[in-house]
């Protein structure tokens, strides 16, 4: 039955009443907010009680660097969770909401695929429960009230030419990346220069997924930045007095979603902030629960580790105090081909030279994993025509930067297909062989923050920046941002700045383009080569086909 597109295999699906998902992690039926019959909301008062409870044991899922012919990343972590519940543990999975514009443009959902997947699998990847929307509101809520306070006379005297907050929508729509708004004469305000992003690049999302609570979501709602003065000096959202409404409006939607996995394990599905302009991991607030509520609780970072895990160590682990027991690197051996210089259509035949040359860029990112001194373990996602001497390469070369590789079977199979890995992850996260620690110290400068990513993870030879990048940094330490840690914005596909240069290349240059204050979010946004906040949809978009059979079942979606 695996020839089923992941969209029947969830339709076929047995869910549980989601009252009886949230009883295998002893939450009260009284504590969920149902919508509907197979997913919820826990509720804040609920969650504030756990906090005296030991935590679980935190596992990270990342991946090698993306290529076209797919990792499953989040294939795995649905997977593993389901392993961790067959051997008899108490598991659970965070993953993050899937943004409608990668729905309807290419990338498709984020709910697994296979016989690892979470459902409702149309409902995450549509509405779900209206989060990205809340965000969406707030996020323009703002923006609205900016220009409504130059218009009634700009008692605070923001220059108009140097308001840095955009309007965001959750769609792919290129045409909007730069407008002009306010034509129409005096009663539509004073004409200027803005745009849109896709809501999962908005701060708020960031903001959002780091808070730890309302009274927190509010405080850095109000800090903000959206203007500067004619004299340079910062406005921020609490100037406008916008922080109150935007919390209220984002009030249902920081309550962390309950769903369920095909074989019904408890999955948190919360937030979903870009993996490249923002830190690209689910809600803390959805992880430090479920930590308390389950013994091992396997979440994912966004694309490559270079980039996801990475940002999840430094920015998400280190402002929540998480510390990771185990990471699984997700690798497939046709990606390995493809960075070994195979191409997408020859990926098929068997090519062990290939998967050796790829295995380049898996040891690179076992060896920087190890960095922050958590142990890596590396899963092989099976494909049908990978070959048993492609395997096995991949494990010798797994094993020889001292880490180990299992075949992982679970988009077949489901949890049967993985339950060897799993032992192996449970004994590891069990083991207390994990030493945790960023990659550098709060009180670093920001320039030095910026290099030791560059020099350590992209291992390139030097970061280029003008004097005015310089002086923005230097200024920001001035004003008692220099602790903040930094989220490098840079293409996905390479340890470069450039989406071509696969396997792991060594003393490439990383220029700085922009550097964006993220004052709320609490990081530093540092911009190289070409990162677009605003995508655009492909010449036929997933939206082509995607519409309802004469059952009334949406068909299209993958």
């Amino acid at each position: 039955m695996t020839h089923l597109s992941d969209i029947e295999i969830a339709r076929a699906a047995k869910k549980l009443p989601i009252q009886e998902i949230g009883a295998k992690l002893g939450i009260p039926a009284e504590a969920l907010l149902p919508y509907g019959h197979d997913k919820a909301k826990v509720q804040q008062s609920f969650i504030k009680g756990l906090a005296d409870r030991p935590d679980g044991k935190l596992i990270l899922v990342t991946a090698i660097n993306p290529t076209p012919a797919g990792e499953g990343k989040t294939t795995t972590t649905v997977g593993l969770g389901d392993g961790l519940r067959r051997i008899g543990k108490n598991a659970a999975v965070c993953i993050r909401e899937a943004s409608l514009g990668p729905c309807f443009g290419m990338k498709g959902g984020a709910a697994g695929g296979g016989r690892a997947q979470v459902v409702p699998m149309e409902d995450m990847n549509l509405h779900f429960t209206g989060d990205f929307h809340a965000i969406t509101a707030a996020h323009n809520l703002l923006a609205a009230m900016i220009d409504n306070h130059i218009y009634w006379g700009n008692e605070l005297g923001i220059d108009e030419r140097r308001v840095s907050w955009r309007r965001v929508m959750d769609m792919n729509d290129r045409a909007l990346r730069d407008i002009v708004v306010g034509l129409g004469g005096v009663s539509n305000g004073f004409p200027r220069q803005t745009g849109f992003d896709i809501t999962v690049a908005s701060e708020v999302m960031a903001i959002l997924c780091l808070a730890r609570d309302l009274d927190d979501l509010q405080e850095r709602l109000g800090n903000i930045i959206v203007a500067y003065r004619r004299d340079r000096s910062p406005i921020y959202a609490r100037d406008l007095k916008a922080d109150g409404a935007m919390t209220v409006l984002l009030k249902d939607a920081m309550q962390p979603n309950l769903v369920q996995t095909l074989e019904h394990t408890p999955a948190f599905v919360h937030g979903g902030p870009f993996a490249n302009i923002a830190h690209g991991c689910n809600s803390v607030i959805a992880t430090t629960t479920a930590l308390k509520l389950a013994d091992y609780v396997v979440t994912e970072a966004g694309f490559g580790a270079d980039l996801g895990a990475e940002k999840f160590f430094d920015i998400k682990c280190r402002k929540a105090g998480l510390r990771p027991d185990a990471v699984v690197l997700v690798a497939t051996v046709r990606a390995l081909k493809m960075n070994g210089g195979v191409a997408r259509e020859d990926l098929g035949s068997e090519n062990v030279k290939a998967v050796a040359a790829g295995c380049a860029n898996l040891g690179r990112h076992i060896e920087n994993l190890k960095q922050f001194g958590v142990p890596v373990v590396v899963a092989i996602n099976h494909f049908t025509t990978d070959t048993e001497a492609e395997i096995a390469e991949v494990k010798e070369h797994a094993r020889r930067h001292g880490s180990e590789a299992y075949l992982c079977r679970h988009w077949a199979e489901g949890s049967a297909g993985i339950e060897e890995l799993a032992t192996r992850v449970a004994e590891i996260a069990d083991s207390g062989r994990a030493q945790f620690a960023p990659l550098y110290p709060d009180e670093m400068g920001l320039f030095e923050k910026i290099e030791t990513i560059a020099k350590r993870i992209y291992r390139a030879g030097e970061v280029i920046a003008d004097k005015k990048i310089r002086d923005q940094l230097r200024a920001w330490e001035a004003a008692g941002y220099g602790n903040l840690p930094i989220c490098m914005a840079k293409t996905q596909y390479s340890f470069s700045t450039d989406p071509n240069l696969r396997g792991a290349p060594t003393g490439h240059t990383v220029p700085i383009r922009e550097v964006r204050l993220s004052a709320g979010a609490g990081f530093v946004v540092v911009i190289c080569g070409e990162i677009m906040t605003m995508p655009g949809l492909p010449r036929h978009p997933a939206a082509e086909a995607i519409h309802l059979n004469e059952a009334g079942e949406i068909e299209g979606l993958f």
